[in-house]
């Protein structure tokens, strides 16, 4: 089982923290969903801090494209709905947006008023299998093709035709498969020993209709389409009214019912019930308004674009169970755009008959033949990411740009009834107003010798607006820290030393420091040159903007793009000149003197490695001459990069060895083989 931790801070109030007042500058907003137990973030007492805790029902408006398909919220936590084993799922199917449907005598899946009496409760009212005798071929049932030609036939000779009633958990686009695990069916009290089914057929299928590869049976009408499922009973002559039929606890989205209609049969009640997690839930919640102040939380109007922070989460995922969690942001109140046919040929159009653009409601109200679909706001809105590390437990907002809405998405799933992943909360933050509108970045050169020192330089063009906050610190993220960092230039002026500062690098960035860049400044050219290494392909150099006077600041995350017209990289990314095979590219030891006057006591190993894509095992060994092991060195999983090591001089039993000539084998297993490399160590007291 693997326990994500939750925040370290206390809960200090429930509800919305907001009075309503001006909001002064450089503001920073935290939003917690769920986690109602949990204590608030320290900052929440801090000036220029307001927080926001919001239940998970307060954030699935459906006018505002929230859902919550299948999961059960709680103050606490979000987790899939559990089923209760004496719980009949019947009834509930279609107000959970699933439907009971029957195939109709000219081939179409209808919602028939009388398939009701199949689970009202009353065990007097039934369906009847009475009646005309459809088209519908009961595919591999030991049974002919049926004749289509519609001509009159009795029931003995069309035997092989059957009536189909199909249960589906969810709508069509987006089945919702349960854990099921037992189906009971039986005929009227008063009819109880006359009119029981006498052949029947009973599958299911994980999603959809299925294809001939995911399923063992199929129903077809007139040859024009094939509907699959797995066959779980396949009974013939049966005599037993009441069926208790017993099914392997398995996801099921849909129970297709086959019963031949050559006797007169009826069901009092369909029951259906299970037992465990719902094998598939989702929860998204509605658009959320960034940087609002006021009751009206997430019904208010952003007035101000607001630079994206880190979002947080917490929960648990036991095994047999996945919670896979996504974000977008975006600019307006609506992420999709909608298109309308005209009639004019294939025309297709995303405007009214008036001209204007359509909105969800204009395109609700069309004629059912008008509708042309929807499809994404790519200008305005960001894709989903793809599903972020649960295990990390953290994860930047994901934006081109600061934005004014954001939407989270949490995707459960189980392979095991009983396994269900649990959300505690999400939590991220926001700065409005932003440092800057956008601030555009890219690096030259773009193509570069491994592990060799290179001349860089970052340009960044900033957008900046009059509201906007400005910025005067530069975060850049390197591999190493740099062997220097050369100039800086804003727009055609060089600056002096003394007129900018470098903060040492952190183990991921270092930061220059430089006189404020506000609205008079925006959309000149910042250029900073520096030294420094890259170790692998696609090395990204992200950067970031902020304001050093202002703490709780959001740090602004800078956009490649096209920051000098002059250049043509339009890039943060950095590739080798050459890859080549090997993964050691170099491999460095000190003087070794292990005497105990405190001067090279320690052999200090570093090794460096490249394009190695993830973390990989590595070993690092001493040999004597003969080739015979002497000791092992602790080195780390590595990856690409940098990587120090060290050896005191002892051997395997922690005794100092003798002075001679010894060779330190390094060894790296990668998914293109192994590397090794060695170095000869003189060790002298």
């Amino acid at each position: 089982m693997m326990r994500i931790p939750s925040l370290a801070c206390l809960l200090c109030a429930f509800g919305v923290l907001s009075l309503g007042i001006p909001r002064p500058s450089a503001a920073l907003d935290i939003y917690r969903i769920g986690g109602a137990n949990l204590d608030a973030p320290e900052q929440c007492g801090d000036e220029n801090v307001t927080c926001h805790f919001l239940e998970w029902d307060d954030v699935v408006d459906a006018e505002k494209f929230g859902k919550a398909n299948l999961v059960t919220p709680t103050p606490d936590f979000l987790q899939p709905e559990r089923l209760d084993p004496d719980v009949n799922l019947t009834p509930l199917i279609r107000e959970r947006g699933g439907s009971i449907r029957v195939m109709d005598q000219i081939g179409a899946w209808t919602q028939a008023p009388d398939l009701d009496v199949m689970f009202d409760g009353d065990y007097e009212t039934a369906y009847t299998g009475l009646g005309i005798f459809f088209q519908l071929f009961c595919g591999n049932w030991d049974a002919v093709q049926p004749d289509v030609s519609g001509l009159p036939a009795t029931a003995l000779e069309r035997s092989d035709r059957c009536r189909a009633l199909w249960f589906q958990f969810g709508d069509d686009e987006t089945p919702s498969p349960l854990p099921i695990n037992r189906i009971v069916i039986q005929p009227s009290q008063s009819f109880f020993n006359e009119r029981f089914i006498p052949d029947l057929r009973l599958g299911t299928n994980d999603g959809g209709f299925g294809s001939a590869d995911t399923g063992d049976g199929y129903v077809e009408w007139r040859g024009q389409f094939r509907m699959y499922f797995d066959v779980r009973y396949d009974i013939r002559e049966n005599t037993t009214p009441l069926l208790d039929l017993k099914l392997p606890n398995e996801p099921v989205a849909g129970i297709l019912f086959q019963a031949v209609n050559n006797l007169p049969w009826e069901i009092a009640e369909f029951e259906i019930y299970g037992d465990g997690f719902a094998s598939r839930a989702n929860y998204t919640t509605q658009l959320i308004p960034l940087g609002c102040d006021g009751a009206d939380l997430l019904g208010c109007e952003p007035d101000h674009l607001s630079s994206l922070g880190e979002l947080t989460w917490g929960g648990e995922i036991p095994e047999g169970a996945r919670l896979d969690l996504s974000m977008r942001s975006g600019d307006d109140d609506d992420h999709n755009i909608y298109w309308r046919n005209t009639f004019r040929g294939d025309e297709r159009s995303t405007l009214n008959a008036t001209g204007r653009p359509l909105t969800r409601r204009a395109y609700e109200r069309l004629e059912a033949g008008e509708r042309a679909g929807t499809g994404p706001d790519q200008q305005n809105w960001e894709f989903w990411t793809p599903p972020l590390d649960f295990e990390d437990g953290r994860a930047d907002l994901v934006g081109d740009r600061p934005h004014t809405f954001v939407q989270l998405r949490a995707d459960f799933s189980s392979s095991q009834a009983q396994a269900g992943a649990r959300l505690d909360f999400l939590q991220f933050a926001v700065s409005t107003p932003p440092a800057a509108s956008q601030v555009l970045g890219e690096i030259e050169p773009q193509q570069v010798p491994l592990a060799e020192v290179t001349r860089f330089t970052y340009k960044l063009r900033p957008d900046i607006g009059e509201l906007d906050l400005g910025f005067d610190t530069i975060e850049i993220e390197t591999p190493l820290a740099p062997e220097s960092v050369d100039e800086v230039r804003v727009g055609l002026d060089t600056l002096r030393t003394g007129e900018f500062g470098v903060d040492p690098h952190d183990g991921q960035r270092f930061a220059v420091r430089i006189p404020r860049i506000g609205p008079v400044q925006s959309g000149d050219l910042i250029e900073v040159v520096f030294q420094s290494e890259v170790f692998k392909v696609g090395t990204v150099f992200s950067a970031r903007v902020f304001d050093s006077d202002r703490p709780h600041e959001v740090h602004q995350r800078v956009t490649a793009g096209d920051a000098d017209p002059l250049t043509d990289s339009n890039s943060l990314t950095v590739h080798p000149t050459q890859i080549g095979k090997a993964v050691i590219r170099a491999f460095r030891v000190s003087p070794f003197t292990p005497n105990g006057d405190g001067i090279n006591d320690v052999l200090r190993v570093e090794y460096d490695l490249v394009n190695v894509d993830g973390e990989v095992p590595a070993t690092l060994v001493v040999h004597d001459l003969s080739g015979s092991r002497i000791a092992r060195v602790p080195v780390p999983v590595v990856g690409s990069g940098r990587f120090p090591a060290a050896w005191d001089g002892t051997d395997g039993r922690g005794a100092l060895v003798p002075p001679g000539l010894y060779l330190l084998r390094l060894e790296v297993e990668t998914d293109r083989g192994s590397d090794a490399a060695l170095a000869t160590v003189p060790v002298v007291y």
